[in-house]
């Protein structure tokens, strides 16, 4: 029998090793995402769209588009905060990768005008607007509301979101506090269709997507 050295050995451990973490790695991807139901898909950095992702959309009056699944409770969102003398406004809705890509090149351009290098403005750009492919305006679920510009203030559309948003199945996606875990900064414009029992879940516990998934 052919004698094997301790260096062999430790070479052959480690490639196993390496080996093993591959596969589980591997196996892990975005199976979180995959075996979620629609409403709860997690989306961010290191949650990208799930690979054959495909949605079906409904125009709102002012030509953005939604999941046709969210837009029942959307309008009936919308009605109620009208009834209360709020007036909110969609600006933001559906994007395509195409147009999220879009939205980081003008975001470079713009940091490459000031001044930065390619490279460092790319790093910058990164901190304002996600990747294509990693943005949950992608999937139809998300949205950006203002106020109408006129019948209302920014400051009123979000404050009554912030307090009636989880009766309609939103949620105010990036709270204030939470940046460590969502990795985005506070964003009172930005809230997310999740459903009405988890939006009712994580507006009592004030806590966000993730540790909702996570069970914390």
């Amino acid at each position: 029998m052919k004698h094997i050295n301790n260096r062999t050995i430790i070479f052959i451990l480690l490639v196993t090793v390496n080996i093993i973490g591959t596969i589980i790695l591997c196996s892990c991807g975005n199976t979180e995402s995959a075996d979620l139901p629609w409403n709860l898909i997690l989306v961010n950095s290191k949650n990208p769209i799930p690979k054959n992702y495909e949605v079906t959309l409904t125009e709102l009056s002012n030509g953005n588009t939604v999941d046709e699944r969210i837009y029942p409770e959307l309008q009936q969102m919308f009605d109620s905060a009208r009834s209360a003398g709020i007036y909110p406004m969609v600006s933001e809705a559906y994007r395509t990768s195409e147009e999220q890509q879009a939205m980081m090149d003008e975001k470079i351009q713009e940091f490459i005008n000031d001044g930065y290098s390619k490279r460092k403005a790319k790093n910058l750009a990164k901190n304002w607007v996600a990747a294509p492919g990693t943005s949950e305006h992608e999937l139809g679920l998300a949205l950006d509301i203002n106020s109408d510009g006129s019948l209302s203030s920014d400051s009123e559309v979000y404050g009554w979101l912030a307090e009636n948003a989880y009766k309609y199945g939103f949620i105010l996606r990036y709270p204030p506090g939470k940046e460590n875990i969502t990795g985005i900064d506070y964003e009172p414009w930005h809230y997310r269709y999740v459903g009405q029992e988890a939006a009712s879940e994580i507006f009592e516990r004030q806590i966000c997507l993730e540790e909702y998934l996570s069970g914390t």
